[in-house]
């Protein structure tokens, strides 16, 4: 399992453009099988900092996989306006340590 996490830095558009688009574009990172989850988060002392988190199967499954499979063009047509705000993208390996509180509200959407 690869952690892709996308920070976005926005200068032109409002946070709320930005959750509206990954709405838009959600069913399609569902729909891929190398997908195994997301969530996109906003900073509380800079709301115009944001970032998305993607599980993704592997880095070549992501890049080879889903970018060039059928669920990338209308994943990238709907957050396309926001690409030049990308601040950071990057793929990281897990670690050893992890922990979530599975009874914690912050799991829920």
């Amino acid at each position: 399992m690869i952690v892709e996490y996308i920070r976005y830095e926005l200068k032109t558009h409002q946070p709320h453009d930005l959750v509206e688009a990954y709405r838009l574009a959600a069913p399609h990172l569902e729909a891929a099988p190398q997908c195994h989850g997301y969530e996109l988060s906003h900073c509380v002392e800079e709301p115009s900092s944001l970032t998305l988190r993607i599980l993704w199967t592997s880095t070549e499954d992501h890049l080879q996989g889903f970018r060039k499979g059928p669920h990338f063009p209308p994943f990238l047509s709907a957050i396309r306006p926001f690409i030049g705000e990308i601040a950071e993208m990057r793929h990281y390996a897990l670690t050893a340590v992890a922990w979530a509180c599975t009874e914690g509200k912050w799991l829920q959407n």
